[in-house]
């Protein structure tokens, strides 16, 4: 008894070092046939045309390079001062901020209330519960975080006599009471905005800028040109809104957002100078939004007179400029080369699969080609061909037909 149960572990380990191999049957169908090549070929076209040349599957990839970016703005503008004349504007008034960052703000507009102090007067009528008939609808002490100070519990008279508001303590007189209105449009278009980029790829210890750095003075006489001067990064404001699609009068009056996108596409197997940026420009900001288009924002100016403190509050309306950039980069690799090559080869299998399955359900009549197709042996029958040596009990097995798919198991 023993020796039959050794005998029968032996024979199984045997047989799991067998080798299997499917038997192959050639159909004689013009029309499957054509279907089968088709297919192979729909799936041949699809890896050496998509996978590997569009998508150059053969590479190591890396996204997100190491980026910085340096900015400069040049130039001077005017604008008309009502009462005063005329004024200049240098990179250090509409610049903000000025440490040349990848994100600033170019000021095409401003609306300023001089001379605040801090003191009591009317609140504005735009302010939310601002509007009364009487001092016990203005409650000592209460503040609304959309008004402009801190209410005395007084109702007072606006300037025209009529309109009453409650007396507030703050910064007087209110923003919408006296404003000064100027724009600096005239020579806005023609400022330059220098965009200094460095990125680095890691992966692949790859770095490049994009500025000409062999030719001596050469960003004091050039300006972008994408053919000619595409490694002189200085742009004109007017140029960027106008490749943006925007309106330059329409976009200063309002403010808005523009967005300078820098793309680098590397492929790492040429040269070098193969890898060159790409530039685009688009409105970040929502264009026709009642809500929320434009782009605008506060500042003050603060000094002292007389002892006490004072300030001019600006309402700046500007072009916002983000410098974004992007960038992926490839180089040929062994490993997602066995990949793809893997996965074509595989996916070739595909064509015999769906043959097989319009073979077997739309093409067999009477059962002709699953007949050829499975075979079914008996495990009585492979009895005769063992040493006589029993693992089963044979009655239990002898009414259990085996189906093998593609090749008999012996």
């Amino acid at each position: 008894m023993r020796g039959s149960k050794t005998t029968c572990l032996s024979g199984s380990f045997w047989q799991f070092l067998n080798y299997e191999t499917p038997k192959m049957m050639v159909v004689k169908n013009r029309n499957l046939g054509t279907i089968y090549r088709f297919v192979q070929l729909l799936i041949i076209i699809y890896f050496v045309w998509y996978v590997f040349i569009i998508q150059k599957g053969y590479q190591a990839r890396e996204t997100g390079p190491e980026s910085s970016v340096i900015t400069k703005v040049k130039g001077i503008s005017t604008s008309e001062v009502p009462g005063l004349g005329e004024k200049v504007w240098d990179v250090a008034e509409y610049v903000k901020p000025p440490e040349g960052g990848s994100v600033f703000t170019i000021i095409t507009r401003t609306e300023s209330t001089t001379l605040q102090t801090l003191r009591t007067c009317p609140e504005s009528s735009s302010a939310p519960g601002s509007n009364c008939s009487s001092s016990g609808d203005c409650p000592n002490g209460e503040m609304h975080m959309l008004g402009n100070g801190q209410k005395t519990g007084r109702c007072v008279h606006l300037d025209n006599k009529t309109e009453r508001t409650c007396e507030i303590f703050g910064w007087c007189p209110v923003e919408d009471r006296s404003v000064l209105s100027e724009s600096l449009q005239k020579f806005v278009p023609e400022f330059t905005i220098l965009i200094k980029n460095n990125i680095h790829f890691p992966q692949f210890r790859f770095s490049k800028g994009n500025i000409e750095e062999n030719k001596d003075d050469y960003l004091k006489m050039c300006s972008f040109h994408p053919v000619t001067d595409l490694y002189c990064p200085i742009f004109k404001l007017g140029f960027i809104v106008q490749e943006a699609g925007e309106n330059f009068t329409e976009l200063a009056e309002k403010g808005g957002v523009i967005g300078v996108v820098i793309n680098w596409n590397c492929n790492l197997d040429l040269d070098s100078s193969q890898c060159n940026p790409q530039y685009s420009f688009r409105r970040l900001d929502p264009r026709n939004s009642k809500a929320s288009s434009g782009y605008n924002y506060r500042f003050a100016k603060y000094y002292r007179q007389n002892g006490s403190e004072s300030r001019i509050l600006i309402k700046a309306y500007g072009i916002r400029i983000d410098v974004i950039v992007h960038g992926e980069a490839g180089k040929f690799s062994l490993i997602p080369t066995i990949i793809n090559l893997a996965t074509a080869l595989t996916s070739i299998g595909v064509g015999s699969f769906l043959c097989d399955w319009i073979l077997l359900t739309f093409m067999n009549k009477n059962e002709v080609y699953s007949d050829r197709k499975f075979d079914k042996v008996w495990k009585n029958q492979d009895k005769s061909k063992t040493s006589g040596t029993s693992c089963t009990d044979i009655s239990t097995q002898e009414s259990s037909p085996v189906e093998t798919s593609n090749g008999i198991q012996l």
